[in-house]
Order: C-alpha cells, then sequence, then structure tokens
C-alpha cells in the first residue's frame, strides 16, 4: 500500500501547479481548467486523509467538492462563452474593459 505522505506531495504539486495556472494565464479557460486541478487537489487530500484514518468523512466531503466544481464550470464556460460573444476574445484584458 502506498503510504499517505506520498499522496500528500502529489496533492500539494498538484495544487501549486493550479495556483500557477490562475496566476500567470489570461485565457478564462485555462484559468478554469487551473481552478479544477486546485479542486482535484483538495479532493485527493480529502480521500487520503480519509483513508489514513479509516472514515467515510474525507469521501462524502469529495463528492461534494466535485458537485460544487460540476456547477463552478458550468457558470464558468457560459460567462466565457458570453464574453467571446461580445468581444470575440476570451483574454481577461477584455474583461478589465467591461468595467463601467
Amino acid at each position: 500500500m502506498i503510504p499517505a505522505t506520498h499522496y500528500l506531495i502529489l496533492s500539494v504539486t498538484l495544487f501549486s501547479i493550479g495556483i500557477l495556472g490562475v496566476l500567470i494565464r489570461r485565457n478564462i479557460l485555462l484559468i478554469l481548467l487551473s481552478i479544477e486541478l486546485m479542486l482535484n487537489a483538495a479532493n485527493l487530500n480529502l480521500i487520503a486523509g480519509s483513508a489514513m484514518h479509516g472514515r467515510l468523512d474525507g469521501q462524502l466531503s469529495a463528492f461534494f467538492v466535485m458537485v460544487v466544481a460540476a456547477a463552478e464550470v458550468t457558470i464558468g464556460l457560459a460567462i466565457a462563452v458570453l464574453l467571446f460573444r461580445q468581444k470575440n476574445s476570451v483574454d481577461t484584458h477584455e474583461i478589465k474593459e467591461l468595467k463601467g
């Protein structure tokens, strides 16, 4: 069996890559992908802790996070489609121009 520390190291690595993606990228779709990567890292952390302690709390929490992530993607993609229809771009600098 793989030790829990390996899962936690992988989780931290995935979360760090997600944060870098959010901070560096300008494309809204890639930012949404980076946020999903961060949420999946949190899920991995929850499930590893759940398996380590032999309880189902972490797995139930991970399921709830997946439901919230699906809603986040739906709303984010809808915003990206509307922005593309208005500005023909999904660049975050175009969003700054929409401010009043």
